[in-house]
């Protein structure tokens, strides 16, 4: 018991670091997640530079809103909500809203389900950053970061039937996008 009040004591100590700007306490913070933050905003970016961009202000967002954090909790999932949420305002301020019609997306099966498991994360990130970040956005939210229609619809501010509809064509990208590199054939 002393233990676990012992490293919550330390948590706090270092959070009270964050807040009052201690220049340790936020190096050691950025340090220590961003080799985890930064594949998440890759995900969401068109390139390095841009995920950078993202993860950059994604942390400012930590350390001016690190006084919300609730000490005891898993502070990399706080901080990962935050870095998903700058890499959406990011794709909202940068794309042009559309509407997509449901009834022209069509479901695409593979035979071979394992193909995208024999891909390096590179190679992943690589075909996910060739999407349009409307179709991205959807991709990673809802298949990557487990998010469900409705919830995609709330975040990205379009339809549910738009999630759903980007998420089919994105899946159809994707499998271009893979055929041409030679990972996926076709039937």
């Amino acid at each position: 018991m002393d233990l676990t009040l012992n490293i919550q004591q330390g948590e706090s100590e270092f959070i009270l670091a964050c807040i009052n700007n201690e220049e340790w306490a936020q190096k050691k913070l950025y340090e220590d997640h961003y080799p985890v933050m930064y594949p998440v905003c890759l995900r969401y970016a068109n390139d390095q530079e841009e995920a950078m961009d993202i993860l950059h202000e994604g942390f400012i967002k930590v350390f001016r809103h690190i006084g919300k954090y609730q000490v005891g909790t898993s502070l990399k999932a706080w901080i990962k909500r935050i870095m998903i949420n700058t890499s959406i305002d990011f794709y909202r301020r940068k794309s042009r809203r559309r509407s997509e019609n449901i009834e022209e997306a069509h479901y695409l099966s593979s035979d071979n389900p394992d193909a995208i498991s024999e891909l390096t994360a590179e190679e992943i990130i690589e075909a996910l950053q060739e999407l349009t970040p409307a179709y991205r956005s959807v991709f990673n939210l809802y298949i990557i970061e487990g998010y469900s229609h409705r919830e995609v619809s709330q975040l990205l501010d379009i339809t549910e039937s738009t999630s759903r509809s980007n998420l089919v064509k994105a899946r159809q990208k994707l499998r271009v996008i893979l055929e041409a590199k030679g990972v996926i054939y076709e039937r």
